[in-house]
């Protein structure tokens, strides 16, 4: 079912706990590599041009940021991982306040982990999808820039995909491409599902 998105603010920018939203609505959280394409994703799903500012220069984002959707849930896109020219100490920061999120979170409802399915999912990939599935919680992988894959190679992205995470038929996986809108229902799909089920 498509979701009609009226009404989108950028709430919260958070880097710790104490700036995070208190309106205890569920919260969908978005990560990723820096140049998977989070910002496309985010302007797909909420239907704005350029909401969230797609950057040239990955690990931009250096901060959680919160945007309330329809004044009814949160997509929190938090910084991108794997991205060399963040020098250490900040990539320790920015993954010490990620995991701080994850760790204490009660709003969170799902992840959306975001790769890119025209290559093999790297290492940092997998070990966020297992550090995910370590605190139980409830993943979607979603494989962006479908579209730049031929048809002849999809087959074969998809198993390279479901081996690196070692995902079974109940999994969830999606083909996503923010430029002919696939996957894009399937995702409201899975946010409806979760905002109409009691935790």
């Amino acid at each position: 079912m498509e979701m009609k998105v009226d009404n989108v603010e950028l709430t919260n920018i958070a880097v710790r706990q104490s700036q995070y939203p208190e309106d205890n609505k569920k919260e969908f959280l978005l990560v990723g590599r820096s140049n998977v394409g989070k910002s496309s994703f985010i302007n797909s799903i909420i239907a704005r041009k350029n909401y969230a500012r797609t950057s040239s220069k990955p690990g931009k984002t250096q901060t959680l940021n919160f945007y309330l959707i329809n004044n009814m849930f949160y997509l929190v896109d938090v910084p991108g991982y794997g991205y060399a020219a963040v020098n250490k100490t900040t990539q320790k920061k920015l993954g010490l306040m990620i995991e701080e999120y994850i760790k204490n979170r009660e709003n969170l409802t799902k992840v959306f982990l975001l790769i890119d399915y025209r290559h093999k999912p790297m290492e940092d990939d997998v070990i966020m999808y297992d550090f995910l599935k370590y605190y139980n919680l409830d993943i979607t992988i979603i494989a962006t820039k479908y579209d730049k894959v031929p048809n002849n190679q999809k087959q074969k992205q998809d198993k390279l995909i479901k081996d690196a995470f070692k995902l079974s038929e109940e999994d969830s996986f999606i083909h996503f491409s923010s430029l002919t809108k696939k996957g894009r229902e399937e995702v409201y799909n899975l946010i409806n599902d979760s905002l109409n089920t009691e935790n």
